[in-house]
């Protein structure tokens, strides 16, 4: 089958998803069993191959039985972003181009493309403009590049090569986080070998945020190398630790300051909302994902540093065969992979796009339509709202029961009008609600809240 007639399928069978998506639920009604035997689990490896037009077509079939509508208007699960159309159409471009990205040698394109998206996000994001920028897989990758630069340059700092000698005999470095710190920091900290018994929490407040009174005296009593993990929206309340009081206290002991920012950094591009960044620009590297607020397909993650040679340094490679770039940006020396999907087109297509006029409103448009969630809610007896909604995120509990609030969260799971998830909010259950996607309305978050009410209701049926 040729090129032309197989994608022309492809965009029939995708416009015809996203015409039956927002009518169908949110959530697939599929067991795994169903699935495995759509899609051949159990059975051998097919001997002789098959057309691709009839490959593509049954896929398409067999996998939209699970698929979730991610990119739909109401889905607040975890925090994901819906892919902008633009960004699908960059992303598609971007496989039709194959291009590997690892280097200027293997895809100017691809180089300077991160080249021109990293400068505009830096200025969006109000970060130095020196920053190095490396664009990986998502807020994990993110965090565990900026946290090996930050193992390189302080142990440098101490007279200790690490990418040479390794850790073993390395001065320790001291870890202070946050009560309420990410999982993907702990991951981050145990890939690179400095692992979590000897993280020195620092407590949080009644709606997450670190306190900074508790980080200068704890910060005080480490001697040597440290680093601090402080987070820019809390992954349930949306709340931010006080970077500014935070910033100024690592700056005093010398401590390298990393921000965790996976959704909150993007705040920084609303004149509403950038006071919870304010101290961010001092930190020494920051983490983001483009594919929660910005909007773009899966997988795309952003690491910032404000020191580019011991961020280059963590993560380069060099090998007799490979081309180095003289003055050229190569990727590669910006994130842990050599090999790699060329994530700078989608960004670039956003980011142009929209403009800093578009990316404003659509974060703030999100933060309007959360808002909205928590006052329909939080009107009718027997709902709580736990969090003050500063940001995207809506924390409720009802009936101050934790089994009740298991309750509503499965039968809302099963209405299918929404999906959402539940959490355990400072030893409480609760739902949470993540509005993080471009094309959510006032509508949405109507016909959502409405669901959620009679899944709350004394009359619904377990």
């Amino acid at each position: 089958m040729s090129r032309l007639p197989l994608l022309s399928q492809v965009v029939d069978l995708a416009s015809a998803y996203y015409d039956r998506r927002d009518s169908s639920p949110v959530f697939p009604h599929v067991t795994p069993e169903l699935l495995r035997k759509a899609l051949g689990a159990g059975t051998p490896v097919p001997e002789s191959g098959q057309d691709a037009g009839q490959v593509i077509a049954t896929l398409a079939q067999s996998a939209e039985l699970g698929l979730v509508a991610h990119t739909g208007p109401r889905y607040f699960g975890f925090v994901i972003g819906g892919s902008l159309p633009v960004a699908t159409a960059a992303d598609w471009l971007t496989s039709a181009w194959d291009q590997n990205s690892g280097l200027y040698a293997t895809s100017p394109a691809a180089s300077v493309v991160e080249e021109v998206a990293a400068a505009w996000l830096l200025e969006l994001l109000g970060l130095p403009r020196t920053a190095s920028v490396g664009f990986v897989t998502g807020c994990c990758m993110a965090n565990f590049t900026g946290l090996a630069a930050a193992r390189h340059f302080l142990l440098r700092r101490a007279g200790w090569d690490v990418e040479l000698d390794g850790l073993n005999g390395a001065p320790p470095i001291n870890l202070i986080l946050g009560e309420e710190a990410h999982v993907t920091v702990h991951t981050a900290l145990r890939m690179l070998g400095l692992g979590t018994r000897s993280i020195k929490n620092v407590p949080t407040d009644e709606q997450g945020r670190m306190n900074d009174s508790e980080l200068a005296r704890t910060i005080k009593g480490c001697a040597g190398p440290t680093i601090v993990c402080a987070q820019a929206g809390n992954i349930n309340t949306g709340a931010f630790d006080p970077l500014q009081k935070i910033s100024a206290v690592c700056r005093e002991a010398g401590a390298w300051l990393h921000v965790d920012g996976a959704f909150g950094l993007w705040a920084a591009v609303s004149d509403h909302l950038k006071h919870l960044t304010a101290g961010a620009e001092f930190a020494d590297s920051w983490a983001t994902d483009a594919h929660k607020w910005l909007n773009v397909p899966y997988d795309c993650g952003l690491i910032m540093c404000a020191h580019p040679e011991p961020h280059r340094a963590a993560m380069n490679v060099s090998a007799s065969y490979l081309v180095p770039a003289d003055t050229q940006r190569d990727p590669c020396e910006w994130v842990p992979e050599l090999s790699r999907r060329g994530r700078g087109f989608t960004v670039y297509a956003v980011l142009k796009h929209l403009g800093r006029r578009g990316i404003r409103d659509m974060i703030e448009r999100c933060c309007a339509r959360a808002r909205q969630m928590a006052e329909l809610l939080r009107q009718h007896p027997g709902v709580e709202i736990l969090n003050d909604v500063v940001l995207n995120q809506v924390l409720v509990r009802f009936n101050q029961s934790d089994d009740f609030t298991q309750t509503v969260i499965q039968r809302v799971q099963q209405d299918g009008t929404c999906w959402l998830g539940g959490t355990t909010w400072h030893g409480m259950a609760a739902m949470r609600v993540s509005v993080s996607n471009w094309s959510t309305t006032e509508k949405d978050i109507e016909l959502s809240a409405q669901a959620i009410l009679r899944a709350a209701s004394p009359a619904a049926v377990a």
